[in-house]
This record gives structure tokens, sequence and C-alpha cells, in this order.
């Protein structure tokens, strides 16, 4: 699929703000990564208001998508599910959509529990910003269906379309086979990669690297 506008925007974007990286890093999985995708760094008003734009793009491009409610996972999930709730009510969509996270423990006191913010009714679109093992983000579906809802989607900033220890399938196709819901990217490590080849010319070693990663560790698909 030929790269959207909005997604080489946020490449762009991404590498102004130091969230995407090209180097040599060393991942928790100890493979030797050429580039490094930190949403930590996702730390201002004006940055924020920019990725929860993108995230919308990503939301309104997939058609088959349908939602109630957004949910962020705690952490990173929070602000990422808030700054995606704003733009939606504020962009093209025009959707206000009501949204919720979780808190790491819960509250005996006040209104309690262990959700903020929206009930969980109806279908639930899961916003955060990579999945690696997958723990957060099955932790989340099992909160949603205690609640007695329905996760429906999963949107997250990059995909790195990369197969895990253990199989060759990549966390995000293990997550779609699981439990039979769509796992939607803003960027994946193939839009990263056609984006350095349209720049060429000093991208040059960077690509190069970052095809031979890919090579090596790409998930493999049908």
């Amino acid at each position: 699929m030929p790269l959207q506008p909005y997604q080489r925007e946020f490449i762009e974007f991404a590498i102004a703000n130091n969230v995407l990286t090209f180097g040599q890093f060393t991942l928790k999985s100890g493979r030797q990564s050429p580039y490094f995708f930190n949403a930590g760094k996702f730390n201002s008003g004006s940055v924020l208001a920019k990725i929860g734009g993108y995230y919308a793009s990503a939301i309104t491009a997939r058609k088959d998508l349908k939602y109630d409610v957004i949910f962020g996972p705690a952490y990173k999930g929070i602000p990422l599910s808030a700054a995606t709730v704003i733009a939606l009510a504020t962009g093209e969509a025009a959707r206000d959509v009501p949204y919720s996270f979780n808190r790491k423990e819960k509250k005996d006191h006040g209104e309690g529990g262990s959700i903020v913010g929206s009930p969980l009714k109806g279908n639930i679109l899961i916003i955060d910003d990579v999945i690696t093992a997958g723990t957060a983000i099955r932790e989340s579906i099992e909160i949603i269906k205690q609640a007695g809802a329905n996760p429906a989607g999963i949107v997250v900033a990059i995909d790195r379309q990369e197969k895990g220890k253990n199989s060759d399938l990549s966390a995000i196709q293990e997550i779609q086979n699981e439990f039979g819901i769509p796992v939607t990217a803003v960027v994946t490590l193939d839009s990263v990669v056609e984006y350095l080849e349209e720049k060429g010319g000093e991208q040059a070693e960077m690509l190069e690297a970052m095809q031979e990663y890919r090579n090596q560790y790409g998930a493999k698909y049908d």
C-alpha cells in the first residue's frame, strides 16, 4: 500500500522530535536494531496535539472500525487516547467519542474501581504506543471483557513487523490471530523503509541497514 500523506508527515514529525532515531540500539530482545522508536518523547502540548491527529487519521482511514469508546492502557496509552479523542472531536471526523483509562491499582475510596472516565460499554477501541510482547494489550482486553464490553480494535503508533523469539509471527499478528480483532498502526517498518527510499541521498546508509534488519527479523506474511 502506498505511503499516505499523514504517514509521511508522521515519520517526518517523529524524526524531527527524536522519537524515531537511527543508529545502533540494543533492544530488550537483545537484537541490534538500526532504529529506535521512543513514544516517551511525545512530551509537550503541541507534540501531543499533532500525534492525536495522526492517530485520528489512521482510525478514520480504516472504514471497518466500529467503536463506541476509546480506551488508553496505563500509562502511555492515557495521554495518547486523550489526544486522539480531542483530534477526532475537532478534526474532519467531528466525532465526540468518550474515552477511559485504567489505574494500575484499584481505589477503595471516592468513585473506587480501576477505570477512570467513560464506562466500558459497547465496542472498545484500544490506543497504545506499540505492541512489543503483547502483555499490556492482553491485560486491556481482559479488563474490557470483564466489564462486559467488546474489544473491537487496537491502534498503535508503529508496527515493527518483527518476528518474535519463538515464532515467525510478529506480536501484532499473534494478537490478531488470538483475539480475532484488527490491529492498525499509524506507520509500519515498511512505511519507514519506503520513506527512506523516497528521500535517497544521505538516507542511503540508513536505508541499507533497515532493509538488512527487515530481511533478518521481518515477520512472515502470507
